[in-house]
């Protein structure tokens, strides 16, 4: 189905008009919770926490929470006083027919059936004159509503007087939906729009992954608000506006309420073509600010799939300018955001997973290779490798208030910067490749780049991990990757995982990400075999060493058992020793002791092992399992 033509635009950008989204009431009609009966008991479930910090205070502001914020969210529904409510237990009840005061025998009906949360908006159409609390609400009409919840038990809700209720729905059940998604299991659709849709998606991880933390990211890699919509103008999905309150255009306002932009301004973007341009393709489309309009400036880009528009996200520039790579991550955007689009327009039969599941099947050897790249569109013969990237294992400090002050919502902070992370590298895959793949084994990302250059193919990978490492540090933990050998074999994608996890274990062992390497200073972020051959290599003769107690000394074995018992301090001595060839002056000097003094540690460590430390053999040796012990590659002392 093509897009319709946009002067017909009900509200947002001024995209095509079109019917409403699944589950929304439509003018003049009401859904009393009662209908809702026959839907499947199998529901989604996301905390009221959650939901409340996703859709921000644009729509829903807490006025009590007796139970607290961690009450399960399950559906969605309308109650009408006209109707016969019947609203069940993890219910989110929108009290469409009555305001204020008149609503408190539905906060009480909905108390008692268990629902999560009631919202109400505040009586008449907007603030009353004089004597109004926040919201437009009467202080009177505020604590009789406050009571009565507090008494039923209910969490109750405050809605903007201008809001629309439909809308509300629309995302609230959004954020019910994508928790359902990242649930899924389903195989793959076939429905025709799938034909372009590989590349990178974000779900199937620690944290369910959702349009709303696609819209929080691309805000923080580009710097502005972000809404994602769909052909009809519906609002799916935006970035908080925390810390950028004042930055909010009416524009932006009045979509995220479900209301019509100024039809000047939509005339305007009609005129300009900005719509045919974001139909017509991946073009990223720049729309000057209109300050006599109190109009911001934006950039916007269309999603599409099999030829198809899905939608388009826009990112409003806010109190700063836009990042300088923010096409580029639109771009990416773009492509991710169109696998969610199309889950939802196949009524979930595109499995969640389906595109990291293709990549971690190659990856560990239960899919044929050859297979998959046909499946995915990848011609035969062409250039490609695997990048690998750390993920986050350790809490890091919030980089910017914006962030810092954001709710964990229930998940570990290192989750968190798990899934923020994926985010990032999967949004510029995305726009680097399209079919690229992405998929999580274990605590390592791994990256499909498909279609590299004939000649310096993994010099262009290495300067696009340079790239992502740099704007995943300026936006959260550091990490550290490294790019495989360039293949041009199927078969080869397995070896070239392997070289990126050789280069990444020898980077881990040099301290983890921003760690020291050897010889002091702190190891590259971005690596190639090349670059850390000797240091690969003698990590994995360690290994050999590690896995063989028979190839050991065993004095020098008694000297590591002997010093670690009395937390001595001959083998490091001659360890320092050791490192510096048998020079004592900077050996000492390292070890901050007079060089006599390393002398007689160095003759009662060799004393205590029996070495002879002029045989050079017996020096390499025992170097060697000095080396090993530092490691920790063996169990116990070495």
């Amino acid at each position: 189905m093509q897009p319709l033509p946009p002067p017909e635009s009900p509200s947002g950008h001024g995209a095509p008009g079109g019917p409403p989204a699944p589950g929304a009431v439509e003018p003049g009609q009401r859904r009393g919770a009662g209908e809702e009966r026959g839907r499947a008991e199998a529901r989604p479930v996301v905390d009221l926490h959650r939901l409340l910090s996703t859709l921000d205070e644009q729509l829903l502001s807490v006025v009590t929470a007796p139970r607290g914020l961690d009450v399960a969210v399950r559906d969605v529904v309308i109650l009408d006083p006209d109707d016969d409510p019947e609203p069940r237990p993890g219910d989110l009840a929108l009290v469409v027919g009555a305001r204020g005061r008149a609503a408190a025998r539905l906060v009480r009906i909905a108390g008692r059936a268990g629902a999560a949360a009631v919202a109400v908006k505040p009586p008449g159409g907007g603030r009353p004159p004089g004597g109004a609390g926040r919201g437009g609400w009467e202080e009177g009409e505020r604590a009789a509503l406050r009571r009565a919840a507090e008494e039923a038990g209910v969490a109750l809700l405050a809605v903007p007087p201008a809001a629309r209720w439909e809308r509300l729905e629309e995302l609230a059940r959004s954020v019910l939906l994508d928790a359902l998604l990242a649930d899924s299991d389903l195989e793959p659709a076939r429905d025709g729009l799938t034909g372009d849709l590989v590349g990178p998606g974000t779900a199937g991880h620690p944290e369910p992954d959702d349009l709303f933390a696609l819209a929080q990211t691309v805000a923080g890699l580009t710097g502005g608000l972000v809404s994602i919509e769909d052909t009809s103008s519906h609002v799916l999905a935006y970035s908080r506006s925390a810390g950028e309150t004042d930055a909010v255009d009416e524009l932006r306002r009045l979509s995220i309420l479900g209301r019509q932009g100024p039809e000047r301004y939509l005339a305007m973007l009609r005129a300009w073509g900005v719509y045919r341009r974001l139909r017509e393709g991946e073009e990223v489309v720049r729309v000057e600010a209109h300050r006599e309009l109190g109009i911001r400036a934006r950039l916007a880009v269309g999603v599409h799939a099999g030829g198809r528009q899905l939608g388009t996200i826009w990112v409003q520039e806010g109190t700063r300018p836009l990042s300088p790579t923010s096409d580029r991550v639109l771009l990416g955007a773009a492509r991710v955001v169109a696998l969610h689009l199309v889950r939802r327009r196949s009524g979930l039969a595109l499995s969640a997973r389906w595109n990291e599941d293709l990549l971690a099947g190659v990856l560990e050897g239960r899919l044929p290779a050859a297979e998959v790249l046909a499946r995915i569109g990848v011609a035969p013969g062409g250039p490609g490798c695997v990048v690998a990237f750390t993920l986050p294992g350790a809490p890091q400090p919030a980089r910017d208030p914006d962030r810092a002050a954001e709710p964990m919502l229930g998940r570990t902070e290192i989750e968190w910067e798990r899934a923020e992370t994926l985010r990032v590298i999967a949004l510029h895959a995305a726009a680097y490749r399209r079919r690229a793949l992405v998929t999580v084994l274990g605590v390592r990302l791994y990256v499909l780049l498909p279609d590299l250059p004939r000649h310096g193919g993994q010099a262009a990978a290495v300067g696009w991990t340079r790239e992502v490492v740099a704007e995943a540090r300026r936006h959260g933990p550091v990490v550290r990757a490294a790019v495989g050998a360039v293949i041009v074999e199927p078969d080869g994608i397995r070896a070239s995982r392997a070289e990126a996890d050789r280069v990444l274990d020898a980077l881990a062992a040099d301290g983890g990400a921003g760690g020291p390497a050897p010889g002091g200073g702190a190891g590259p972020e971005v690596a190639v075999l090349d670059d850390v051959r000797t240091r690969v290599l003698m990590r994995e003769l360690l290994g050999l060493l590690a896995e063989r107690p028979g190839l050991r000394d065993p004095g020098t074995a008694a000297l590591l058992r002997r010093d670690a018992e009395r937390s001595g301090v001959l083998v490091e001595s001659l360890a320092a020793y050791l490192d510096h060839h048998g020079d004592v002056r900077p050996a000492a000097e390292a070890l901050h002791v007079h060089p006599n003094t390393l002398r007689y540690r160095v003759r009662r460590a060799a004393e205590t092992a029996g070495l002879d430390l002029d045989d050079p053999d017996q020096r390499l040796l025992v170097h060697l399992q000095l080396r090993l012990a530092r490691s920790g590659l063996a169990d116990g002392p070495a």
